[in-house]
């Protein structure tokens, strides 16, 4: 029952491993830097451990299999390990960007899946890529282990067509699968089920705004406990205002842009997903020292505030508009769970939409999933953090017990 998670990214690795008996993470870390002249990694042992251990080293990482025989070496360390063995893993399960159409659920590993992979490359290059780097990896280090692709579109992919096509040619759908798949699903999935029990309502019964907010943001509208809307697309891209992308934009920009400057679609899109968002706005991507800025009086951090929160409560009205009737707004992620202001900036003047928010209740941060609007509140307004590693470990382990 103990199942190794891993993101692997172009030049990372994050992994937390987790007993699936207790739902606990019994140690998490993440490789840094790998393939550069000095990398660095990080190990928690965490606190259901006998002891909290936190194991910090600098050294080179040539490419992943060398970060992946680091964590390896470590989760059987004496000191740093939580096991005896490599063989008290039951399952790895790989957070897996994108399956295109042909694949919609989590999947245990073979050279079918590996190819369908391969060929979204172009729908995920900066994901996809280094996902099937983590697989490869893990099949080669822990042999006669089982690896799940969980795929960070699967939530998206209950949207009807007309939430998930564009207004374009359809032959472009059909030749190249362009439509909107929607991402942050292991997360929305997660959040969409927690929900519904803290609302004492069955998963099918469940109508909800959920907001994950974080350096990367989303939102879903979900219908009777199914994904009907969400405002990533193609790609992570569209959508919300970001800490680096610039999210949804007039398309006619790209072309205008190439014109002008004589820059690359390459270019624009490095334009588009690293140095635009909150950081294209004022210069700096961490909300946390947005709001130091803010706070200074820096006009420009003042701006990227208001423009970030604008597009957040144009889509929540957007969203209760498609659901009719809204049972919850749901806060999640990085920024939703933590910051107090945003969750009220985004809530104001909303009492015409029956959100009326309790500013006591929203006050600090909290463990745990909590109702932050007033008794007569028509629509709950809800903090619920999501376990996306939690969701992907049960996921695989319940893939691979029913295979």
């Amino acid at each position: 029952m103990k199942v190794l998670v891993v993101n692997a990214g172009s030049s990372s690795l994050k992994y937390q491993f987790i007993n699936l008996t207790t739902c606990h993470c019994l140690c998490s870390g993440l490789v840094e830097r790998i393939g550069q002249e000095s990398g660095h990694l990080t190990h928690k042992r965490l606190p259901d451990t006998p002891h909290r251990v936190v194991k910090k080293e600098e050294h080179q990482f040539a490419d992943h299999a060398e970060a992946m025989k680091r964590v390896s070496a470590l989760l059987t360390d004496s000191e740093y390990g939580v096991i005896q063995d490599i063989s008290e893993i039951y399952a790895i399960g790989h957070r897996v960007l994108h399956g295109g159409e042909e694949i919609t659920h989590p999947v245990i590993v073979d050279e079918h899946v590996k190819n369908v992979i391969r060929r979204c490359f172009p729908l995920g290059p900066l994901h996809n890529p280094a996902n099937l780097t983590g697989i490869e990896v893990s099949e080669k280090m822990f042999p006669g282990i089982p690896n799940v692709a969980v795929f960070d579109t699967e939530f998206g992919m209950s949207m009807p067509p007309s939430s998930y096509m564009y207004p374009l040619p359809y032959e472009l759908y059909e030749q190249y699968g362009i439509r909107r798949y929607g991402f942050h699903g292991t997360s929305h999935n997660y959040v969409a089920s927690r929900t519904a029990e803290f609302l004492g309502k069955s998963r099918d019964e469940l109508n909800a705004v959920i907001l994950h907010l974080g350096n990367g943001a989303s939102a879903s509208a979900v219908r009777n406990g199914s994904c009907l809307d969400t405002t990533m697309g193609l790609t992570p891209l569209e959508g919300l205002m970001m800490g680096t992308r610039c999210g949804t934009i007039d398309p006619a920009i790209v072309p205008f842009l190439m014109q002008k400057t004589g820059m690359s679609a390459a270019e624009i899109d490095t334009i588009m997903n690293r140095k635009s968002g909150l950081l294209g706005i004022c210069g700096i991507n961490d909300m946390r020292d947005v709001k130091d800025a803010v706070k200074k009086g820096e006009p420009r951090a003042v701006l990227a505030l208001d423009m970030f929160v604008h597009r957040i409560k144009k889509t929540l009205g957007a969203y209760m508009a498609v659901l009719g009737r809204t049972d919850a707004v749901v806060f999640t992620a990085g920024i939703g769970e933590n910051d107090d202001s945003m969750r009220s900036r985004v809530c104001a003047n909303m009492d015409f939409f029956g959100i009326k928010l309790d500013e006591e209740a929203n006050a600090g941060r909290g463990d745990g999933p909590r109702r932050i609007s007033t008794p007569d509140s028509r629509v709950s307004v809800l903090v619920i953090p999501t376990n996306e590693e939690l969701s992907i470990a049960m996921e695989t382990y319940r893939v691979v017990h029913e295979h």
